[in-house]
């Protein structure tokens, strides 16, 4: 009894200390985001908007898709929170439709963009030499084209869908994120911990994947949190010209062209709906790598 009594108190402090770790560990977590009131909002909204994409058809209260002749441009009531378009479509299923793509398209490119980004910037700045050079010039070639051309013309080329759409972003976001990441390389490869992995027979993949590139996972966070704003802002800019995924698929960029631009004065909701949309969604992403950048970077933390 002794035995098991002393095994069952060894149990239950260990248990208690795990516990008080995980409560130490969320106090501290809280503590961080506390500080910045701002990242902690947008956080929020950008937790709320990935859950209200995963469940918008539950939330949907009309079909996006279907016309309704009878009920062309009604203002918002109970029964159409935010009105209907030219087309008699709900413009509240509509929104929360387009959310779903929007958030697919921002996050699908730049996983991959900022992936591709990440591996081919790791290995410039961290062979250097020859490989270097000729992955800048490629790079550079690339940021030399105006970004919206460039997404303009893969399109063009690929025609609009939504796979397209996401190729062009890769291609848009993978050079910008090379550039940015091969500075953190070239700086990181120089550390004392590197040359101490090199001088115990690391092999060159070793030393650059499992040494250098996880101490630069921060700047790649931060990278990849605003970009996914700017990759939503694009979509609707192409959408907005007729470039984007193809009608009748509600998207917040279609949203904001075609009829609905006719209609802008006389019905405002059609526009306004998603147009905040759109622009609270960039703010908050922006405003997450901001705080992230804070939280992440040991120079900044606790400066503001």
């Amino acid at each position: 009894m002794a035995v098991g009594g002393g095994v069952g108190g060894v149990y239950g402090a260990s248990h208690d200390a795990l516990l008080q770790g995980q409560r130490t560990n969320l106090a501290r977590y809280w503590a961080t985001w506390s500080g910045k009131p701002i990242g902690l909002v947008s956080l929020l909204f950008v937790v709320l908007l990935i859950v209200v994409s995963i469940i918008g058809p539950a939330l949907q209260t009309h079909d996006p898709l279907t016309n309704n002749l009878r009920e062309v441009l009604v203002g918002p009531s109970g029964d159409h929170f935010l009105g209907t378009d030219p087309n008699g479509r709900d413009v509240y299923s509509r929104l929360v439709g387009g959310a779903r793509i929007s958030i697919f398209i921002g996050f699908a490119s730049v996983f991959f963009g900022v992936s591709a980004g990440v591996l081919i910037g790791t290995v410039s700045g961290f062979l250097g030499g020859v490989a270097d050079y000729a992955i800048q010039r490629v790079v550079d070639a690339v940021m030399a084209i105006p970004g919206l051309i460039l997404l303009l013309a893969v399109v063009s080329v690929l025609e609009p869908s939504l796979t397209n759409l996401v190729i062009a972003l890769c291609i848009y976001v993978t050079p910008r994120t090379v550039r940015i990441v091969r500075g953190e390389v070239m700086v990181a490869r120089h550390f004392d911990y590197v040359e101490a992995a090199r001088a115990l027979g690391g092999t060159t993949t070793r030393v650059m994947f499992r040494h250098v590139l996880p101490n630069v996972m921060a700047p790649i966070l931060i990278i990849g949190s605003i970009t996914v704003g700017q990759a939503i802002l694009i979509e609707a800019s192409l959408g907005f010209l007729g470039f984007g995924v193809p009608p009748p698929e509600p998207t917040w960029g279609n949203m904001l062209s075609g009829q609905n631009r006719q209609y802008m004065q006389s019905a405002p909701w059609l526009v306004l709906a998603p147009g905040i949309a759109i622009t609270l969604t960039v703010l908050a992403f922006n405003m997450l790598g901001d705080a992230l950048r804070d939280i992440l970077d040991p120079r900044l933390r606790g400066s503001k």
